[in-house]
């Protein structure tokens, strides 16, 4: 049973999203919160697997909600989605850089918000690879994060091709087609790059990727 938590400003909002989650029967809405402060009580309360959180809210915005999770230790489990109205926006990185998993429109189909949910609960990032050009032609412009240069240094060959190829949005199971390895070398691969670097997910893995330099704009 995949555990969910709501949090949105919008009642409206929280009540449709949960209408339609609650028709799955392998999916189960354990709380709701109004606002960031709230998700976050909410989330050390009932430790869900995903937490929808809207960008925008009053007393605590979604983006530090986000990052409070992502440095908790007793949260580790709970994979953030971003909701937004906005599409691709300076928030929205500013959200993966805290630690979301991914993002997510609100005007987004049903089953495709239902697909999301179930990719989100097995940690996979929300990160087409559209989306992912988008974002990194924008927003990332910085030097290098302090550590990251070291942690590229100890990645090997290997770990390198595989977060090149997360980075262009694939899954392990596409990682390991295209490596001509086993999904499980491909997990391997990818999960010590991002202890390495450490990278609290896939979603991360791709920031890192692009921001260090191993992945440029123009290979996705």
């Amino acid at each position: 049973m995949i555990r969910v938590l709501l949090v949105d400003d919008q009642p409206l909002i929280r009540s449709g999203f949960r209408a339609l989650l609650d028709t799955e029967d392998d999916i189960e809405v354990v709380a709701e919160a109004g606002d960031g402060s709230e998700g976050l009580a909410r989330a050390r309360e009932h430790l869900p697997d995903v937490a929808l959180i809207d960008i925008q809210m009053p007393v605590m915005d979604g983006i530090e909600a986000t990052r409070r999770i992502a440095a908790d230790p007793a949260l580790a489990s709970v994979h953030v989605v971003i909701l937004t109205n906005y599409g691709v926006d300076e928030y929205v990185f500013d959200a993966l850089r805290a630690g979301a998993a991914g993002f997510l429109v609100k005007d987004i189909q049903p089953e495709d918000f239902l697909h999301a949910v179930r990719v989100a609960a097995r940690g996979d990032a929300l990160l087409a690879p559209s989306i992912t050009r988008k974002l990194i032609d924008r927003y990332v412009s910085q030097p290098l994060a302090t550590g990251i240069d070291a942690g590229l240094g100890e990645l090997t060959n290997r770990e390198r091709e595989a977060v090149a190829l997360v980075a262009q949005g694939l899954s392990n199971d596409q990682v390991a087609e295209r490596m001509v390895i086993s999904p499980l070398t491909a997990k391997t691969h990818v999960n010590r790059a991002m202890v390495k670097l450490h990278a609290r997910d896939r979603a991360q893995l791709v920031v890192l990727a692009y921001e260090s330099g191993l992945v440029a704009p123009r290979d996705s």
